[in-house]
């Protein structure tokens, strides 16, 4: 039986004790079907963004109860975040072949069950594992959350639902610390896990009765491009993580040769294919293949930023590990205020003009942290960073609605995969950057780190300015709905 067919069979019972209605909506679920199905998304994206956050605050803590190395300890967040890459855009297609719902409440379910191993772990080894486990439920509701959303609202309002999307990832991100400081300091880690099943019961118990069904296409799934896109997309995230390390430089030069291949081989094999898993019918539109390079270099100026300045504020001004986090909370915080306006305003207006506008913003926020002098105030810093946060909000909601809206309503899987891909490949090499930059310099420059982060921001300003001017000048065609 292939993995197709058995996952086909996750479907309602014949007789239900409650009524569930299995019509698909053209345009969105009425209310307030549409209010739970979007609790339930945004329920499992907490639980999955906290997850990742809170990982690196208990790190200490599980290599002294497992008595291992830091090194050793770090796997259980990289194994989490590789899994979750390599499966995106498989599950994305899976989404598509048999229904989104499937694959989601498959998703919560895979993470509510590794949650629990993870949480019995009787050793490092056996952590590991279930975080890769864990990855590929977190992979699963990644991957299609955007295109869940599509089918739970009207395109009309379609903005605002991305934009409440990324406000609860930046609220997460931003109370993952917290949360875990908070937790480890009454209770041992495997906490850290358990707190997860009950969430994913409850997500389950919503999202079962409300989350919408849509046409499955029951497209055979393709495990060989599944297999290259692993080979690819792994290849390339471990060799930006192990560049700017200790990591000998022959495995990161076969690391990268491995990912080189298995793209170009990829990419051979999804050119015949009429849905194809690495979307390349997608990538063919003007408008959403801009908006994955505006993505993937804003979320690379990010990511410089965000993995330099703790290290600029513990280590070179000599901050507590308590005001560094302090300090980088404004950034996140700014964002979650900025990104569901921004949603509702390109639900009104030209997204393709606030993406613009917003990574105009965000380069003017990291140029300024480097004229806040060292023995400054910390407002100054503060100020600073909450226009970063407010600019990436300003850019990321209307973005994401560009990419989703670009995309015919039965490719919503591919989109949103390409979404999550996107961000994650950008984050990867935002932190690579920062590694060179850090490791390859006598003594921290924040001028030199900031610089490329600005370049990268100034550099998708570019491209979504570079858009709309061809919009506006006939070269590409408008997107329907814009």
């Amino acid at each position: 039986m292939s993995l197709l067919s058995l996952l086909s069979r996750l479907t309602l019972p014949k007789s239900s004790p409650l009524p569930i209605s299995t019509k698909i909506y053209p345009d969105g679920l009425p209310t307030p079907r549409s209010i739970f199905a979007a609790a339930a998304v945004l329920l499992t994206i907490t639980m999955a963004v906290l997850d990742g956050t809170i990982m690196n605050i208990a790190l200490p803590t599980i290599a002294q109860d497992q008595g291992v190395s830091p090194a050793h300890a770090i796997w259980v967040v990289t194994a989490y975040q590789l899994a979750i890459v390599v499966s995106l855009l498989p599950l994305a297609a899976l989404g598509e072949a048999i229904g989104f719902r499937k694959v989601y409440l498959s998703g919560i379910a895979i993470f509510g069950i590794a949650s629990g191993l993870c949480a019995m772990a009787p050793n490092i080894e056996f952590l590991t594992a279930a975080r890769v486990l864990q990855g590929l439920g977190g992979a699963a509701l990644m991957s299609i959350n955007g295109a869940v959303m599509r089918h739970i609202f009207p395109q009309a309002k379609l903005g605002r639902a991305i934009g409440w999307i990324a406000m609860t990832v930046s609220v997460s991100a931003a109370a993952g610390p917290t949360i875990a400081s908070a937790i480890l300091a009454v209770a041992s880690w495997h906490w850290l896990f358990l707190i997860n099943v009950p969430i994913s019961v409850l997500a389950i118990a919503i999202g079962y009765f409300a989350l919408p069904f849509n046409a499955p296409t029951r497209t055979r799934f393709d495990f060989i491009s599944a297999f290259l896109n692993v080979l690819a997309f792994g290849g390339l995230i471990s060799a930006l993580g192990n560049v700017g390390t200790e990591s000998h430089p022959v495995l990161i030069t076969a690391q990268f040769a491995i990912a080189i291949l298995a793209g170009v081989a990829l990419v051979r094999r999804q050119l015949s294919k009429d849905r194809p898993m690495l979307p390349i019918d997608l990538l063919r539109l003007p408008v959403f293949s801009c908006s994955i390079a505006s993505s993937i270099c804003g979320f690379c100026a990010q990511f410089i930023a965000f993995v330099a300045l703790p290290f600029y504020f513990h280590d070179v001004l000599g901050y507590s590990a308590t005001a560094t986090g302090l300090l980088m909370t404004p950034w996140p915080v700014a964002t979650a205020i900025a990104a569901p306006i921004a949603g509702r305003l390109a639900d009104k207006y030209s997204p393709i003009r606030l993406t613009g506008m917003g990574m105009g913003l965000f380069a003017i926020g990291l140029f300024s942290t480097m004229l806040v002098p060292a023995d400054g105030s910390y407002i100054a810093m503060i100020a600073a960073l909450s226009v970063c946060g407010a600019g990436f909000g300003l850019f990321q909601a209307p973005n994401n609605r560009l990419m989703l809206t670009c995309a015919p309503r039965d490719r919503a899987g591919g989109a949103s995969g390409m979404l999550s891909t996107a961000r994650l490949t950008g984050q990867s090499i935002g932190a690579a950057l920062a590694a060179i930059l850090i490791g390859t310099s006598g003594q921290f420059d924040l001028n030199a780190v900031m610089i490329a982060a600005t370049i990268a921001a100034i550099l998708s300003a570019l491209i979504c300015e570079g858009r709309r001017h061809a919009l506006r000048t006939g070269w590409i065609t408008s997107p329907a709905g814009m």
